[in-house]
């Protein structure tokens, strides 16, 4: 029986761990290769959709000590000297038509961009599909850990700091702030930052795959873009987005301790 490319053992993979003088947690001869089954791949999605909502149901308990979280950060950032959400809040906010469009931003782009990258991976780079989405996963489970263990108020909670909420003042619909959906969205997911987290996702994943340079370009400026439009609209606080980061990170050195080689095929071999 002649194995497909979704069931063939990763013998490259296994090769070219050996050259490196590594081996994976998992075994070479467990790793797959190519496009996993798009049934497979639903699944996984509706099981991270269901632990979102176990975390989102437990964490409105938590809502005392997020303020107090969120004054604590506040407070830490000030004493740095890093903390320059309020004044962006205020600056941004006096310019109706572009905080209007960062709200906008803020509630659709990052999962627009997220689903879209997903797609271009899964039908046009499926030998390196598992292996980004196996970071993706760890580093959005290391978020929902975030959300339970240290829930925490956006600044726009903060009033009393002088924080304006954007989407309130400029009625902005179908934002995770408004109410139309905040009673579906955790309103204490600031720490860490899934927007930050999944649009440097993307940003890796464009910059090292995709071939054009608009393209790669653009995998730089959605991170960055998405940084300016969570800060501006007090949706999170610059250490937010430094834990966003920082799960990314983790979730592909979690990818590399697992499989025993990098995600993605030096630039010279695409």
């Amino acid at each position: 029986m002649t194995l497909t490319p979704t069931q063939r053992p990763a013998a490259g993979a296994a090769d070219q761990a050996g050259r490196s003088g590594r081996r994976g947690l998992i075994p070479a001869a467990w790793q797959r290769v190519g496009r996993p089954a798009w049934w497979a791949e639903l699944l996984l999605i509706g099981a991270g959709w269901m632990l979102y909502n176990a975390t989102r149901n437990a964490v409105p308990t938590h809502r005392d000590a997020a303020l107090r979280r969120a004054a604590d950060v506040l407070r830490l950032e000030r004493e740095l000297h890093l903390s320059f959400e309020l004044t962006a809040n205020h600056a941004v906010n006096k310019i109706t038509w572009l905080i209007v469009g960062m709200n906008y931003y803020y509630a659709t782009l990052y999962m627009v961009g997220l689903v879209g990258v997903l797609l271009w991976l899964y039908v046009r780079r499926p030998e390196e599909y598992r292996a980004a989405r196996t970071a993706l996963c760890v580093a959005s489970a290391s978020a929902l850990v975030g959300f339970y263990c240290f829930a925490l108020a956006p600044p726009r909670f903060l009033a009393s700091e002088g924080f304006i909420d954007t989407v309130v003042q400029h009625h902005t619909w179908g934002s995770w702030a408004s109410s139309s959906v905040s009673s579906v969205s955790n309103q204490y997911a600031a720490m860490p930052s899934i927007h930050i987290a999944w649009s440097t996702w993307c940003g890796v994943v464009m910059f090292r795959l995709a071939k054009s340079r608009i393209m790669r370009a653009l995998g730089v400026l959605f991170p960055f873009a998405t940084f300016t439009v969570i800060i501006c609209t007090g949706n999170h606080y610059e250490a937010d987005a430094v834990a966003g980061a920082l799960i990314v990170c983790v979730g592909f050195l979690t990818q590399r301790l697992l499989t025993g080689r990098p995600a993605f095929p030096p630039r010279d071999r695409l």
